[in-house]
């Protein structure tokens, strides 16, 4: 690609892929609400609030291909997940049609399936069950990219995400965690592709316990490196086991499926 669209570039993953993912396009467009300091040679810095459908439109514009990670990354009040993840999103699919970009990584989330219990692995053929207003936001994002696929021939892949870190933080993230290299070889995967379409992916290593099934995006050539299993005994020393039936052992989606706003 001549030119690579990271939205949210300011943030955990943005900054991720900031980093990484320079052998993917000759320029990278970065693009936030916080600040991204310096642009290197093969960068741009476009700040922009992507609710705003003139700042997202010209954002897009001569771009070959996105990945978004633009918008709030927890749960929020409604008022603030509703510009910030669902207009936000329709503005840069709308964008994105306009200009005729053809490929965007979608970074959804495990809690748009997070009130599946534990013991219930689940593929990209089940139906959403959203934790919170977060996980209804990237629900929304799901049907979007749908609707911009079957209608514009706009391919996406749908990446939910599980949690993306260094090294897993808790006993929940041995099963969900997904590790940088294993991200980044994702992001590759899904812009190599001769086909895309729309397709759902779980974004998790290769874990012991795993949650989710990926046999529906197979044809990707995707296969995880990592596993969590080599920090199992550092969770066991930090991190109190909870307790079988706590709500945040029991639920994809952990502590999201019991947090409440009011």
């Amino acid at each position: 690609m001549k030119r690579l669209l990271i939205t949210g570039a300011a943030g955990g993953l943005g900054s991720l892929a900031r980093r990484r993912l320079t052998d993917l396009a000759e320029t990278l467009r970065l693009s936030d609400i916080a600040d991204l300091g310096e642009a290197a040679a093969h960068e741009e810095i476009r700040p922009c609030e992507l609710s705003d459908f003139a700042q997202a439109q010209a954002l897009v514009e001569g771009c070959d291909g996105i990945v978004h990670f633009g918008g709030i990354s927890v749960e929020n009040t409604w008022e603030k997940i509703l510009p910030a993840n669902i207009e936000g999103t329709y503005n840069l699919y709308e964008a994105a049609r306009q200009s005729g970009v053809k490929r965007i990584f979608f970074a959804s989330s495990n809690h748009a399936i997070g009130f599946y219990k534990r013991e219930t692995r689940i593929d990209a053929t089940d139906p959403v069950r959203p934790d919170s207003l977060y996980g209804v936001s990237k629900c929304f994002g799901e049907a979007l990219a749908r609707y911009y696929y079957d209608k514009y021939g706009v391919e996406t892949a749908v990446v939910r995400i599980g949690s993306c870190f260094p090294e897993p933080k808790d006993h929940r993230m041995m099963a969900t965690w997904l590790s940088e290299d294993d991200l980044v070889s994702l992001i590759g995967r899904v812009f190599d592709a001769p086909k895309l379409g729309y397709v759902t992916v779980f974004g998790a290593s290769d874990n012991e316990e795993q949650w989710w099934d990926n046999r529906c995006a197979g044809f990707l050539g995707w296969r995880p490196k990592d596993s969590s299993e080599p920090f199992r005994a550092m969770i066991d020393a930090k991190c109190e086991k909870p307790e079988s039936e706590a709500p945040v052992n029991r639920y994809h989606g952990g502590a999201f499926a019991i947090a409440r706003l009011d």
